[in-house]
Parts: C-alpha cells; sequence; structure tokens
C-alpha cells in the first residue's frame, strides 16, 4: 500500500516538473518583448485607468446632478463605466489601424508568416489593454457581484490570459487584435447605462441606442469572430507553428467568446424586441 502510495506520489512530481520544464522552454525560447517595454506599458494602463476613474468622479459629481443622487455602489459602477469606456475607444482604435491599415499583418513571403508578426508599437499597446483587464478584474472581484457576475469575471480572464500571451510571446497578435475590435461595442453598452441611470429608460435616445448596440454587436462580435474562425482555417498551416500553448489560446479564447457573445446577443435581440414593442 505504502508502495504504491510512493509510486503515485513520484508520477505526480513528475508530472509537475514536466510542466514546469515546458513553461521554462516557452520563456527561454518564445518570449521575445522586451521586458521594460512590457512592464511600463502595464503600468501605463493601470495608471491611465486610476486616473480616468479619479477624473469620472470628480468631473460628474460637478457636472451630473444625476451622479450625486445615486448609492455609493452606482457611483462606483459609474465610474467604473467611464474607465471601461475609456479603454473600448483607446483598443478599438488601435485594433482597426494594425488589422485593416498597418501593414504588420500583411501576407508577406519575405517577412515570414503574418501569425508571427509583431512590433515594439503592437507590444506597447497589448500592455496598456493587459493594465486595462487586470484594474477591471480587481475592480469586479472586489465588488462582487455588483460590478457583474461570474460570466463578466470569466470574460476577463479569458481576455487577460490571451491578451498577455500575445504581449509577451509576439505570437498570434493578428488574432488578439481582431478579437479586441469587439471592444467597439463596450462604449454603447455603457451609455446605455448611463441612460438607465439618468431615467431616460422612455427616451428616444434609449432606443436609438438599443438598435445601435444591436447592429454594433451583430458586426463587431458575431460576423468578426465567424471571419476569424475563417482565417484561422485558411491559415492553420501558420497557427501550427506557435508553441502548443499559443495554438489552444488561438482555438479555446476565441470560442469562448462566441459562445458568450451569442448568448448576449440573444439577450439584446429579447431586449430590443420588447423595448419596441412597448413604444409602438
Amino acid at each position: 500500500m505504502e508502495c504504491a502510495v510512493m509510486m503515485s506520489s513520484e508520477r505526480t512530481n513528475m508530472l509537475i516538473k514536466s510542466y514546469q520544464s515546458q513553461a521554462e522552454l516557452l520563456l527561454k525560447n518564445y518570449v521575445s518583448a522586451d521586458y521594460f517595454v512590457v512592464c511600463t506599458s502595464v503600468i501605463i494602463g493601470i495608471f491611465a485607468c486610476k486616473t480616468v476613474y479619479d477624473l469620472s468622479q470628480l468631473i460628474s459629481a460637478v457636472y451630473f446632478k444625476i451622479y450625486l443622487s445615486l448609492t455609493k455602489s452606482r457611483q462606483i459602477e459609474w465610474s467604473n463605466r467611464a474607465m471601461s469606456t475609456f479603454h473600448a475607444v483607446y483598443i478599438t482604435t488601435v485594433s482597426l489601424y494594425f488589422v485593416l491599415w498597418s501593414d504588420l499583418f500583411a501576407d508577406n513571403l519575405h517577412r515570414g508568416p503574418l501569425i508571427l508578426q509583431s512590433s515594439t508599437l503592437s507590444t506597447c499597446a497589448l500592455g496598456v489593454s493587459v493594465g486595462y483587464f487586470l484594474s477591471d478584474l480587481g475592480m469586479i472581484i472586489w465588488r462582487y457581484p455588483s460590478l457583474g457576475g461570474m460570466e463578466y469575471v470569466i470574460h476577463h480572464l479569458l481576455s487577460l490570459i490571451g491578451v498577455t500571451y500575445a504581449m509577451l510571446t509576439g505570437q498570434a497578435q493578428i488574432y488578439t487584435y481582431m478579437v479586441l475590435i469587439s471592444e467597439a461595442t463596450t462604449p454603447w453598452i455603457n451609455l446605455r447605462w448611463y441612460l438607465d441611470a439618468a431615467g431616460k429608460k422612455r427616451s428616444r435616445a434609449y432606443i436609438i441606442n438599443g438598435v445601435v448596440i444591436f447592429l454594433a454587436w451583430l458586426v463587431a462580435r458575431i460576423l468578426l469572430f465567424i471571419y476569424l474562425f475563417y482565417h484561422v482555417y485558411i491559415y492553420y498551416d501558420q497557427v501550427k507553428q506557435v508553441h502548443r500553448i499559443g495554438v489552444l489560446l488561438v482555438l479555446i479564447v476565441p470560442s469562448v467568446l462566441s459562445v458568450m457573445n451569442l448568448f448576449w446577443f440573444y439577450k439584446i435581440f429579447k431586449g430590443l424586441k420588447k423595448t419596441l414593442a412597448k413604444r409602438e
């Protein structure tokens, strides 16, 4: 009996050492980013979030009378949404630039596989986003569940893991930026919350906002993800060249986010349909 326990313990230790060896190999052979650049960009992201959060509290207290009438919990959410809106505008702009206008991810045989393309600028931009996801995830856990339930925790964890991997290794950044374009829907979601908090739920602006959310979600979180999976299929020979962890992230993270996006899209459709029915 004792012999069996010892053998089981030895197997467990060997398995742990195997995973440690793989992690060390990944860090040694695949991590390409300058650590100074990475750390600085992440700190900038955290500092920017903190600054936006504090400015939101100061400005809202002066220019928005409704802010002072909110409970402490909703005031925190008000400023938290200002922070997420700032990040969404930033990362959507950056992502559109790299995916649509920059030649960083151009399919150029002389530059090697596009799945491995990265630059100091693209890595810094992801570092700022990592700083945001760390800040927002910390707030969600701190105020759980008032700022979002378990689905928000899962969403932020998946996003944080995927963005951090692309930032540290320089691999699969094209797909990371494609996924981050979906943040284009966030400002409209936050605007809807602000309209609700201001008592504008029956206003024309609230209805227009619902239509915009529906269309933006359809484009940025449904159709875009379909194109992403098509792109992975077309360039799968290149995808296989990254580390196994990277392949898993490319396949799993967008898949899980797609399921969540479809679920939320269904709720958005039902909410819009209900709002329009009441309006009629």
